[in-house]
């Protein structure tokens, strides 16, 4: 047998196996990877500067473009209002400096928690928060969710004099003026501004410690004093002061729609008054961000920014949409809920960036991720899905930039194909124009990510977003039988 004939044959097949996936000549799409909880301790001090650095290091060797930093409020402005301590971040961004990464940089004004490390809001937070319980989101139940401040405050001077907002704002302006070198050099390419749970701009609807469990409605949180006092002005200034409370019968966090009386098919979110507390319900959300942004483009300048948006996609095909109506996204079967958020975003010039974009699983019923990622892009030029032009197209025409990030780390669930999914989103092809995503934000970063088998998927799809080829290479060739890999 022509052993070379056999070898280029078999190399033939493999190009064009591959080929479904070759992104050579595609739009360069910037690849930032986010750095994990704990880096920084409560005392804003970088723990493991020279293993960071080696990590960095790995990073840069596969040509990362940047990566991703929370500066968490409860760390930096932690003992005292208005004394900010940003020891650590001084460190960790000299380091992300010398390696010729770039920065983004998240305002992270919201509690977090995962098995090992609980970053807490500030201390004198907390404590204000013990005299005074409804600066925290509540239920109907009134639990307080200590995860982030209710909106309800934004303008209340309940902080020790201050508003809400001028607390965010300050810190703000405290970041701009202590790093003002990194925005002098541009080293800094954006900031994204945290607007409620996890950072992301929508009500802590589904609290895991409240039992919450997947595919739960969630819970409306619109129960401590603040936003009632706001809903009971709502409903006066219209003539009906009855409006002035939240529903009954929306069920509790686990429960599925066709269990209420509200979100059931022809629930109460179709009636005059259900219609009326939606529209408030997701204003004062878009109302929130509204007034946020404002002051982060009054601290950061022409620095661009950010806000993020959680894909609630569990019971997106049933007709009430229910966990986006309790997250605050009042979108439902006869109804866009994203195009008024973004025309809000799009008034102060920022970025979406999408958390849902790994649409590969097997879903239950009446749950369509795919579905939410392509409408939310169609929102942006307030067209439906129907709208005889490529979906992405017409949404990059609304000249709104879309970056998005994977909810979870990939190599837990699919490889590969898990990176080609995301691959397909962020620079889709077959348009007549060019379309894709101005950045992609890699979440889950560890030591597991550096293994060798996944550290090289990674690789590649790093490479796939830069629109470079792979390399084929032979690795054994015995009994008629050849084994190749992509690099």
């Amino acid at each position: 047998m022509d052993v070379s004939l056999f070898l280029n044959t078999q190399i033939a097949q493999a190009n064009d196996h591959s080929c479904a996936w070759d992104f050579t000549g595609t739009p360069y799409v910037p690849v930032y990877v986010k750095l994990p909880l704990g880096i920084i301790n409560m005392e804003c001090e970088l723990i493991d500067p020279d293993g960071l650095r080696k990590q960095l290091e790995t990073l840069k060797s596969i040509d990362v473009d940047g990566v991703m930093v929370d500066t968490w409020w409860g760390i930096v402005e932690a003992n005292n209002p208005q004394h900010y301590n940003w020891k650590g971040y001084k460190q960790l961004f000299s380091i992300v400096r010398e390696l010729g990464l770039r920065l983004q940089v998240v305002m992270s004004f919201h509690e977090s928690r995962d098995d090992d490390v609980c970053i807490p809001l500030p201390k004198w937070i907390i404590e204000i928060g013990k005299e005074n319980p409804d600066i925290y989101f509540t239920d109907r139940d009134g639990n307080r969710n200590t995860e982030c401040l209710t909106w309800g405050i934004d303008e209340e001077p309940v902080l020790r004099g201050r508003t809400a907002v001028q607390v965010y704002f300050e810190y703000m302006q405290s970041f701009r003026d202590e790093f003002s070198e990194l925005f002098n050099t541009r080293s800094i390419s954006k900031i994204q501004i945290g607007l409620g749970a996890c950072g992301e701009l929508r009500y802590p609807s589904n609290p895991a410690k409240r039992g919450w469990k997947y595919p739960g409605i969630g819970e409306f949180q619109c129960y401590d004093k603040y936003l009632r006092k706001c809903l009971e002005e709502a409903a006066k200034a219209i003539g009906l002061p009855k409006w002035g409370n939240p529903p009954d019968g929306a069920g509790s966090y686990k429960s599925q729609p066709m269990e209420t009386d509200f979100f059931c098919y022809h629930g109460e979110y179709r009636t005059p008054y259900g219609r009326f507390f939606l529209k408030w319900y997701s204003q004062y959300l878009i109302d929130h961000g509204d007034r946020v942004l404002a002051k982060a483009k009054l601290a950061f300048g022409d620095v661009p920014i950010s806000v993020k948006l959680l894909g609630m996609y569990w019971w997106y095909e049933s007709a009430s949409h229910a966990p986006e109506l309790t997250a605050g996204y009042y979108n439902w079967a006869n109804r866009d809920g994203y195009a008024p958020i973004v025309s809000m975003l799009k008034r102060h010039e920022a970025t979406l960036n999408f958390a849902c974009a790994e649409h590969y699983i097997v879903w239950p019923t009446d749950v369509d991720p795919e579905g939410l990622f392509w409408q939310v892009d169609v929102s942006m030029v307030g067209m439906s899905k129907s709208f005889p032009v490529p979906v992405l197209n017409a949404a990059w025409d609304a000249n709104i930039p879309v970056a998005s990030e994977n909810a979870l780390p990939c190599y837990e669930l699919s490889g590969s194909n898990g990176y080609n999914k995301l691959l397909e989103h962020a620079k889709p092809r077959n348009f007549p124009v060019p379309r894709h995503i101005s950045a992609f934000n890699y979440v889950g970063f560890n030591q597991a990510l550096l293994e060798q088998v996944n550290f090289r998927e990674f690789r590649r799809f790093v490479k796939r977003m830069h629109c470079k080829s792979l390399s084929l290479h032979l690795i054994s060739y015995s009994n008629d039988l050849v084994s190749f890999k992509f690099e």
